[in-house]
């Protein structure tokens, strides 16, 4: 299989990183009908949740309405409250095993999005993971796993700071969320084939690798699972002249990053 072979070829060559019965019960815990409303869905989150499927990448999804403007605020506001950024000189941190309280339930909001919305796509008649793997949001068995995440890192980055081209740490199970605050942003995927398949090869005849472009709005949500996960890289250049979109520069501010991820099984 294309994917198993290349993440071997990853822990290869990158080493373990690289650049840088209870599962229904717990189901049916998360309902999302109004009785008062002839049995249809509702959102918990205000309004139905807008997605968007990059359609050049296989498990990338965009979710742009999973924060209101309130929610991102009282966020920003706990993870100040955490006294990790009270130095210039700090802008990231991580935890792994126990996350806090509200990194918990940061993470339930978005396994209920995620079911909420295939609910949604039941009763519509749309695709579904049953239908189309492409259809689907995040897999069932990762969106019900236990833990579904259970490490958390949270970067500040100024006007002009960034992060270079990487694939996660193999360390990681597949099934990454990344919840963007504060500046708008884009961020690039390319796929990492080429690279790995031309290791020892410098030839310079290799047409430029294509990156995919995906912009990031504050409050929005992505999920990487599959070949998103370990087939392509991702980075955010800010620089000057790189943060476009539409033809338009983006006004760099800072932005505020949540990432979450399972740690891998030691057994």
């Amino acid at each position: 299989r294309e994917m198993d072979e290349h993440k071997t070829l990853l822990k290869d060559v990158f080493g373990e990183s690289s650049d840088s019965e209870d599962d229904e019960q717990q189901k049916q815990q998360i309902q999302f009908e109004d009785s008062n409303n002839g049995g249809r869905a509702q959102s918990i989150f205000g309004k139905n949740p807008s997605w968007e499927r990059v359609t050049e990448i296989s498990g990338l999804w965009l979710c742009r309405d999973f924060l209101s403007s309130e929610q991102q605020s009282s966020l920003l506001s706990t993870i100040e409250n955490e006294g990790w950024f009270t130095e210039a000189s700090h802008n990231q941190a991580m935890r792994f095993g126990d996350l806090p309280a509200w990194a918990t339930e940061l993470s339930n909001s978005i396994r209920e999005v995620v079911h909420f919305s295939d609910y949604v796509s039941e009763l519509g008649d749309f695709a579904t993971c049953d239908d189309d793997e492409n259809a689907c949001f995040f897999p069932s068995d990762l969106l019900w796993r236990e833990p579904l995440f259970n490490q958390l890192i949270v970067n500040v980055y100024q006007p002009g700071e960034g992060i270079c081209a990487h694939i996660d740490l193999m360390r990681f199970e597949d099934g990454i969320a990344i919840v963007s605050l504060e500046s708008s942003c884009v961020m690039h995927f390319t796929r990492v084939e080429s690279e790995v398949g031309n290791i020892g090869n410098e030839s310079k005849t290799n047409p430029p690798t294509t990156k995919i472009p995906v912009f990031l709005s504050p409050g929005s949500l992505i999920l990487m699972w599959g070949e998103a996960r370990y087939l392509w890289k991702h980075e955010i250049n800010r620089q000057a002249g790189f943060q476009k979109w539409e033809g338009q520069d983006i006004d760099q501010k800072r932005r505020t990053s949540i990432t979450l991820r399972k740690l891998c099984s030691t057994e």
